[in-house]
């Protein structure tokens, strides 16, 4: 049980981390939380596949292997960057590895290791992976905007000490402190990046395939690099005082702009989106059908 509040806002929530029970088996909020967001990035994506060329069977049949894959890479990069949890007299605990319903869950690592599963996806079903990524990058804003809300749950991904008047306070260690929401910070962060990106989509404002996904990158690792520097929990760079989130986020943006001014230097045409390759094949094989 954890009593978090805002004592700014003069609330006050007393927070069971198990949602209900089955016999001496838990179920967390935690693990409720992050399946609502992965199941509302889903269906997000599923309808708003036909403003890149994706059908909303390919999406699925990637979701169903990078959406676990994602789950694993993530906390495979947790376990690396913070190897003190998991490691005893120099021996790795398998059980505290997989007991992931407590957190300890790194959306980086999922990114990495879900895009590479998308790209073999989108080569063993012969679509375009740009396309693919640029879809999935919405799914990924929600998942993200929603799963942090299993941190608050949990009590964690919080920052630092802070007198502001959207302050949380909540025990910690060091005992009681008000500090930074940075869960809230983030999940705000994310659902506006979602809404400035869907009006881009529907809008029809992509020159080329892969550019929602590089402006997500964009998105997410400038405030992600923000964000973590406020954080009191951040994985640091084996044992630097180097935060490992908050260096990617800014390397992982700086990046993804470059490649897409460098991109849209080149002049795309709009003819070589993969959609409207797509809708072009299509009304071919009409044209040839009625003739």
């Amino acid at each position: 049980m954890n009593t978090v509040s805002f004592p700014g806002l003069g609330l006050t929530l007393h927070l069971n981390r198990v949602a209900f029970s089955i016999g001496s088996f838990h179920i967390y909020w935690y693990g409720i939380i992050i399946a609502l967001g992965f199941f509302l990035g889903a269906v997000f994506c599923v309808k708003h596949g036909k403003y890149v060329g994706i059908k909303g069977d390919d999406f699925l049949d990637a979701l169903l292997w990078g959406g676990p894959l994602g789950i694993v890479g993530a906390r495979i990069y947790y376990i690396v960057f913070n190897p003190s949890l998991y490691f005893t007299d120099g021996k790795l605990d398998l059980k505290a590895c997989l007991n992931i319903h407590q957190g300890g869950l790194a959306i980086y690592g999922g990114i990495i290791v879900g895009t590479l599963t998308a790209f073999l996806v989108a080569r063993h079903k012969k679509i375009s992976f740009a396309a693919l990524i640029d879809l999935t990058a919405y799914g990924l804003l929600i998942g993200q905007a929603v799963g942090r809300w299993g941190n608050f749950v949990n009590g964690e991904a919080h920052g630092g000490p802070t007198s502001l008047p959207w302050r949380m306070g909540l025990e910690t260690a060091q005992g009681y402190m008000e500090v930074h929401p940075t869960f809230l910070y983030e999940s705000l962060w994310n659902l506006l990046g979602l809404v400035l990106l869907t009006l881009f989509l529907r809008k029809g404002l992509r020159k080329f395939d892969g550019e929602s996904f590089l402006l997500y990158v964009a998105w997410y690792g400038f405030g992600r690099g923000l964000i973590e520097g406020l954080r009191t929990d951040s994985l640091y760079f084996f044992g630097t005082g180097i935060r490992t989130s908050q260096m990617l986020g800014f390397a992982s943006c700086a990046v993804a702009v470059v490649l897409i001014l460098w991109k849209r230097s080149r002049h795309p045409r709009p003819e070589d989106l993969y959609v409207n390759k797509i809708a072009k094949t299509n009304s071919d094989q009409s044209t040839e059908k009625e003739s």
